[in-house]
């Protein structure tokens, strides 16, 4: 039997209670808090329950157990498509888990980030930044306030998922300096990124045990606006290579290379981070630095349902570090020779 038989009403506790022969509070507890009911209700309940096609109410849940059955994922930038991948494995890894997700754009903004996460106090069971702008103390604070992870920005007092890029920033270098590339400037991404600070001091450390002169330029934001601009500072510097804070940025300075006539590789060499769509069929196609980043959503989702879940005494898993790897394609070629 199902709804069917209730004249098209979605079946409720009472339905149920009636069925089963008990009251519709011992209903309520056999399926919120199975424990407090003996073992032949229960399932004598839940057979029922699944017979009669019952599902229990976001709000009913959250009177009885004290939860939304919603997570929230705040990114900087949801245009970004570095994104896009992060938001698809978060809501599979959810919704396999009978959560649904509420997507917040902080437009690049620690204020907007903070102040969402105040609204959210009362809204998620959860939450999980994205690459957060927030200071380390703001990161703290709001640890200890609510469940949350962070993805590519660790914090004293909350799980982290991180991205291992700058052992591959080193590889890049490593890649540019087996083509003869003696000198690289990096083009720097947000100043507010914790992951901008990291790749850079991955990238001058490397360059200088390898004997190559390396540089900054920056800040630019992580679009292709701003790699046009980017790409016109870069190549004032004489470098013959570049690396990017992300394939955005990237992009925008192949484009705006064709632009100017700059030959790439023959001209300089450019590398890219994040591997997102269209970085294999650019103009040439981008070198970058991979991941798998669904797979970041998923692990997220995870250490975020063990916070929810655990029990005092319960130890959390507070690092995982996903492996990142460089994707050598046609942007980075051999250094050009010093003219006669």
């Amino acid at each position: 039997m199902n709804s069917e038989g209730f004249s098209g009403k979605a079946p409720t506790i009472y339905d149920i209670a009636e069925r089963a022969g008990v009251a519709p509070s011992t209903v309520s507890r056999a399926l919120s808090k199975p424990g407090r009911v003996n073992e032949r209700t229960r399932s004598k309940i839940a057979v029922i329950a699944a017979e009669l096609g019952y599902v229990a109410s976001t709000q009913a849940q959250s009177l009885t157990t004290g939860r939304t059955g919603s997570v929230a994922l705040l990114v900087p930038d949801v245009t970004n498509p570095f994104y896009f991948d992060i938001i698809r494995g978060t809501q599979l890894e959810l919704r396999a888990r009978g959560f649904t997700l509420l997507l917040i754009d902080t437009e690049e903004s620690a204020e907007i980030e903070l102040q969402t996460l105040r609204q959210l106090r009362r809204t998620a069971d959860g939450l999980i930044l994205a690459a957060s702008r927030l200071t380390d103390q703001q990161l703290a604070e709001e640890a200890r306030r609510q469940p949350l992870v962070t993805i590519n920005r660790p914090a004293a007092d909350a799980p982290t998922v991180l991205l291992d890029t700058p052992e591959v920033m080193v590889q890049a270098v490593d890649h540019l300096a087996s083509l003869g590339h003696k000198s690289i400037t990096y083009v720097s991404g947000p100043t507010g990124s914790w992951s901008n600070h990291r790749r850079w001091h991955a990238i001058e450390a490397a360059a200088s045990k390898r004997d190559i002169t390396v540089r900054k330029i920056g800040p630019y934001l992580p679009n292709t606006s701003s790699g046009a601009a980017a790409g016109d500072a870069a190549i004032g510097t004489g470098a013959t290579a570049l690396v990017a804070f992300n394939d955005l940025i990237a992009i925008g300075m192949l484009q705006r290379f064709k632009a100017r006539g700059v030959r790439v590789p023959e001209d300089i060499s450019v590398v890219g981070c994040d591997d997102i769509f269209g970085a294999d069929f650019c103009n040439p196609p981008l070198t970058t630095i991979a991941s798998p980043i669904e797979r970041v959503g998923r692990v997220a989702v995870s250490m975020l349902m063990a916070q929810l879940d655990a029990k005092p005494g319960d130890a959390a898993r507070k690092l995982a570090v996903i492996p990142t790897y460089l994707k050598v394609r046609n942007s980075t070629g051999p250094a050009p020779r010093n003219p006669d």
